[in-house]
């Protein structure tokens, strides 16, 4: 996959980060026992980051001058996809994609010279973790709808509420939680503000598992704790603003993870469509397998190309709302039709819990919902082609 890239960093990069997976990550699971679908100890986790940061692995994405390699946003696309088809439990944590630099990347512009040496640079050095908190309970889609407040008193913001469904939560040391600072404009004023998960008043809740079975994601309740109004990032009521600046590259930067993880279980029913005897022969000898086979390589083809553009765009410095919406829906409904057809060509082995294809059929089911649901983004792009001049 993007073999078309051969930045010489990048190459070496994808080199070292298999080499990484092969030889420290896959022995390590092996030892513990422990799969995608575990409960991974939060000391495990932080000796993963310290150790891609040693290797100058975890802060790839990053500009060289904050200690990364300079990838930019085409060659990120890569490496995720090659983690992502790794199948390696630990592979998210190899980048820090869910609590580490991709998090905090785009957003230290936004951070005082203080917020960078306490919350920031330890990010960086794979020191801490974060999240983003800004779904609720009852606000999903509708980001302007939250209700968690922050109430200034004095030099301190008190903080009430709840984030749910926050990815990364469950062994994060801070979050970067949205919060009304004033209800009576319309929409509210939102307001960023950094928040240790250690403090008097915070429950970061796990009692849920989603349906891929990763523990990565968590409920935070906030009762009456106390912040310094130091802690507001990026300015006050600029919080909506900064949140919505960063997700329009995120949702192109969930397309290379469901490639890779469509391109697994695609590699993996042509290799057991070889091997599957009935009738007297393989079942690749079956026109109805060559089909689905033909359908699936031909839609990791598009997914790929359609990548790849956005990802051009977007280091061209392109307005990306329509695109990168049209490339999340695209390729998260394509590589879930992938997976799907990975489980019919499986058979019961597909249909068996724990088995990578079913996991895959999972966790691929998801991404139609994460980061917009694909009703969002059809209405984003609807948004593009009736009302450009809005878009």
């Amino acid at each position: 996959m993007f073999d078309h890239l051969n930045n010489p960093v990048l190459i070496e990069t994808r080199a070292a980060v298999q080499r990484y997976i092969d030889e420290e990550l896959r022995p390590l699971e092996r030892e513990l026992g422990l799969g995608s679908e575990d409960a991974w100890p939060r000391d495990v986790l932080r000796g993963v980051w310290r150790r891609s940061s040693e290797l100058g692995l975890y802060a790839s994405c990053l500009p060289v001058e904050l200690g990364g390699r300079g990838l930019n946003i085409a060659e990120q696309c890569a490496l995720k996809a090659d983690l992502a088809a790794s199948g390696a439990a630990l592979a998210p944590h190899v980048l820090g994609d869910l609590g580490g630099p991709p998090r905090v990347g785009n957003m230290l512009k936004y951070a005082t010279p203080d917020q960078v040496a306490r919350y920031f640079e330890p990010v960086i050095r794979g020191q801490k973790s974060t999240c983003f908190a800004l779904t609720e309970p009852h606000s999903g889609s509708d980001a302007q709808s939250i209700r968690t407040s922050a109430v200034v008193d004095g030099d301190e913001l008190v903080i009430n509420g709840t984030k749910h469904y926050i990815s990364g939560a469950p062994f994060a040391d801070f979050a970067i939680v949205m919060c009304v600072t004033d209800a009576s404009t319309t929409p509210p004023s939102i307001t960023a503000v950094l928040v240790d998960l250690d403090l008097p008043g915070v429950t970061v809740s796990t009692e849920y598992v989603p349906m891929s079975g990763q523990h990565i994601d968590a409920d935070i309740h906030f009762e009456n704790v106390r912040v310094p109004r130091a802690n507001i990032f990026g300015g006050e009521g600029r919080g909506f603003k900064l949140g919505m600046s960063r997700i329009n590259v995120n949702r192109l930067l969930h397309c290379p993870s469901m490639l890779g993880l469509a391109m697994r279980a695609y590699e993996a029913s042509v290799e057991y469509a070889g091997q599957r005897r009935q009738f007297g022969g393989p079942i690749a000898r079956f026109q109805a397998i060559q089909h689905m086979l033909a359908d699936m390589a031909a839609a990791l083809w598009a997914c790929e190309s359609m990548i790849a553009q956005t990802a051009m765009l977007a280091d061209a410095g392109a307005d990306l709302r329509m695109k990168a919406a049209a490339c999340k829906l695209f390729v998260s409904e394509r590589c879930f039709e992938v997976a799907d057809k990975a489980v019919q060509i499986h058979g019961n082995l597909g249909v068996t819990r724990g088995h990578p294809v079913e996991q895959t059929w999972r966790k691929l089911r998801m991404f139609r919902i994460f980061t917009g649901t694909s009703e969002i983004q059809r209405n984003t792009i609807a948004k593009a082609i009736l009302d450009p001049a809005s878009a």
